[in-house]
Order: C-alpha cells, then structure tokens, then sequence
C-alpha cells in the first residue's frame, strides 16, 4: 500500500498531506524528535525518535520504499529516498528527481563550506501562499502516478 512519509519537525503541509491521503486512502507516518499534535485516525501515525539531528532521516530512509512519497526539504534524505525509488517532495511543491538530485548536494556542499567559512549565504525564502498551492497540486500528481505504477507493478 502506498505510504506517505513526512519529515514532520517544521513541516508547513502536514494539513494538506492529511487531506489528501484521506480522499485517496492512504496511510501517513510523521517522523519527529519530539512529540507533536496528530489527527487520531488509524491511518496516521507518529514516530517519535530520539534527539539527534540526523535519527528522523534515517529512520524514513530505512523504511520507505518504492513508489512511497516523503515529504521533505532535507537534500541527502531526498537522495537517500530516490535510492530507494520513493518520490520525495519539498513542502513548497518542488519534487527532488533523480536527475538533479547529484547537482542538489553539491550546492548544498559548497554552501555549507562557504558558512563555515563566514560567508552569510542566506536562507530558503519565506514559505508563502502560492508555495501551498504548488505543493497540493504537486502532491496529488504524485500519488496518481504512484498509484498508476503499483497498479503496473501488481499487474507485471
């Protein structure tokens, strides 16, 4: 069944994610390092990992699979995920690809060397009305198509 992973500590679509799940009857899983407020609904859980930095990325990157979705801003969890051929999902619409993840952490790489460094390099822009809009729109083409390559997968 097809499965919804949300890299949940400061994720602004949450709402949109359950809404969407529920029209198409999918099963959702928060992951976070600390507790958070959830629907009560069987198909909703939430794990709640330990405090490092790092224990939510690599708690998703163990359990998605393919044709999961994860929702995440996180660069190396978005590579780690299309490794595993998940669709993964920024909150602000823009879907991480296969072909461009590799330039992804690149640029990520060179701008962590550059704060450490001192440089200022500035943050994502403010998340905005239209990046809802984007991120809803993009999320429901995504579950079609992951819906339509099970069906191919089961069909196979």
């Amino acid at each position: 069944m097809l499965h919804i992973f949300i890299d949940a500590d400061g994720c602004p679509v949450k709402q949109e994610v359950y809404r969407v799940a529920r029209r198409h009857g999918l099963r959702v899983t928060l992951v976070a390092n600390a507790v958070m407020s959830a629907p009560r609904a069987d198909w909703i859980e939430l794990i709640v990992v330990c405090d490092d930095p790092d224990a939510a990325d690599n708690w998703i990157a163990e359990h998605v699979g393919r044709n999961d979705i994860v929702i995440s801003a996180d660069i190396p969890l978005a590579s780690r995920c299309l490794e595993k051929e998940a669709r993964v999902l920024r909150p602000n619409g823009r879907e991480f690809r296969e072909s461009t993840i590799g330039d992804a952490l690149a640029r990520r790489e060179i701008l962590s060397h550059l704060r450490d460094q001192g440089v200022m390099t500035g943050g994502p822009p403010p998340f905005a009305k239209q990046d809802r809009s984007r991120f809803l729109q993009a999320l429901e083409r995504v579950v079609q198509a992951c819906l339509k390559d099970a069906r191919n997968d089961r069909a196979s």
